[in-house]
């Protein structure tokens, strides 16, 4: 019996041996009926194309302008940088290093890790380190604060309306839409397929 294919029930904490399990089908525990593990469809091959999509998502949102203001006959354009160095200006170096960390960093290395670990997996290969990448993206995981950003961004441009225009820019849409494709990500992923590739090629 392979501690691999281990797995203990979230509610009675009884350990079962999982067997294969078909798709579209789900394992349950013996003693409680709850859910165990269901597969999911296709998860690889749909989970690296949210992941590319999103780095190029990333890269878009970081290199075009984020937001506009109009007044008068002038326009001023914002990029994420630009805004996280403004802060830094206006000795808010803490507030600044966290927006920077986790903005901008936590999402870049969870998109990169994730690259890491899908594409020599889609080819039927096994990347080193998998273990440690995956735990870090584990990690990572709570610190990629998007939404909250998101969030924060609008509430400043409905303050700002009121004395400027607010023109959003293609990073904006760009930086929406990578809310989404993570969100979409978190779903597809299968964490049991990732250490069962794991386990068969040790």
């Amino acid at each position: 019996m392979k501690t691999a294919h281990l797995i203990a029930c979230h509610e009675c904490d009884l350990v079962h041996q999982l067997g294969e399990v078909p798709p579209g089908g789900a394992a349950r525990c013996a003693r409680c009926g709850s859910p165990l593990y269901r597969p999911k469809r296709d998860s690889i091959n749909r989970t690296l194309a949210l992941t590319m999509t999103g780095l190029l998502l990333f890269i878009i949102a970081n290199t075009n302008p984020f937001l506009g203001f109009k007044i008068g006959a002038q326009i001023r354009e914002t990029i994420l940088a630009t805004g996280i160095y403004q802060l830094y200006q206006q000795d808010m170096r803490m507030i600044a290093t966290l927006v920077l960390f986790t903005v901008v960093i936590v999402p870049a290395l969870s998109l990169v890790s994730m690259l890491y670990i899908l594409v020599p997996l889609q080819m039927k290969m096994v990347p080193r380190h998998l273990a440690r990448v995956f735990r870090l993206l584990g990690f990572l995981k709570p610190w990629g604060m998007l939404e909250i950003f998101m969030l924060g961004i609008l509430v400043s441009a409905v303050k700002l309306g009121k004395m400027a225009t607010i023109i959003p820019g293609v990073a904006l849409f760009a930086f929406l839409a990578l809310i989404f494709v993570q969100a979409a990500m978190a779903v597809t992923l299968d964490s049991h397929l990732i250490w069962e590739q794991l386990d068969r090629h040790q």
